[in-house]
């Protein structure tokens, strides 16, 4: 695992291996255009734009209480995307911030508890060093860029992962925006940055393993609870609901523990193509689902997980 990344120049890096061509990008944030240093190509026809989270063409018309809590959303096929179009992977990437903030404005317009977005995992540290250092660019940027939106959504901020091997700069303007957000008390954005669900686990079993050799937890008194409130996550809801684009039928390390009881909805849409309309299919198809626990529903009907057969 890139533990050992380099901190502190983290943009000036990026800056020297950057695609053909670099410069300053016009993006429309909140219905103002701003212009900003970002890193592009010359074919490469993506901006990030502010995308409208309701659409009058497609209301969701599912109840409160049938929605879910808490959304998990396994972010795949951005560098299968740009493929498609012609342009570099970390031209994906990019596109994709359209998606999350669509994402993020609706579960907060939804009035729904949390959203946790799976942003890089900890085996992603074997992708090349350019995209990577793409990637910590581009949430440094998020960071700064969405503020404004966090705070007038009334959006809380969360950051789950192992946080010592992000770059120094990056993991400072996470933090910032963390500390801006403390005091909202709407939707909770989580961001899985170097997240592995088995590392997680490794971690919360250290931390059991030494209350237990310092005796401060009979290893009797260790239950699910006990575990939980080791994780990462703790003190968060276990997610109802988990999406993941592409067409990949796995879970990808993420959250083992947290989605035991979570339906899972699959769509062949890559991440960059996912929009409302795609969050508020899935929302539909969870309701529809009888969820049992284990136990038996009143009709005793069965409810099998299913997976979306939209494409572009």
């Amino acid at each position: 695992m890139g533990t050992g990344r380099a901190s502190g120049t983290l943009f000036q890096r990026a800056a020297l291996r950057s695609p053909p061509a670099s410069g300053r990008i016009k993006t429309t944030f909140f219905g103002v255009e701003t212009e900003s240093s970002c890193l592009f190509h010359p074919r490469s026809q993506v901006t990030v734009s502010h995308i409208p989270a309701t659409s009058k063409a497609d209301p969701l018309e599912v109840p409160p209480e049938r929605r879910p809590r808490h959304i998990a959303i396994i972010m795949d096929g951005n560098g299968r995307w740009a493929q498609r179009q012609g342009l570099p992977r970390i031209e994906g990437h990019r596109s994709g911030v359209a998606s999350v903030r669509a994402c993020v404005e609706e579960a907060a317009r939804l009035g729904l508890e949390q959203i946790t977005l799976y942003c890089l995992s900890s085996e992603n540290w074997k992708r090349p060093e350019q995209e990577l250092d793409f990637l910590m660019h581009l949430l440094a940027q998020y960071m700064i860029e969405e503020r404004s939106l966090l705070m007038d959504e009334n959006i809380q901020v969360s950051i789950i992962g192992r946080l010592e091997a992000i770059p120094a700069d990056v993991m400072r303007e996470m933090e910032k925006t963390v500390q801006m957000c403390r005091a909202n008390t709407g939707t909770r954005l989580c961001l899985a940055v170097n997240y592995g669900a088995r590392t997680e686990l490794v971690d919360a079993m250290r931390k059991l393993a030494g209350e237990v050799k310092s005796g401060s937890l009979a290893p009797e008194d260790i239950d699910e609870a006990t575990i939980a409130s080791r994780l990462y996550t703790a003190n968060m809801p276990d997610p109802d609901l988990v999406i993941r684009t592409a067409g990949e039928m796995r879970v990808s390390n993420f959250l083992l523990w947290q989605i035991s009881y979570a339906e899972i909805w699959v769509t062949r849409r890559c991440w960059p193509e996912f929009r409302v309309a795609d969050l508020h299919e899935a929302i539909r198809d969870f309701a529809g689902r009888d969820r049992r626990f284990g136990g038996l529903s009143d009709a005793g009907s069965t409810a099998t997980p299913q997976s979306s057969e939209r494409t572009t």
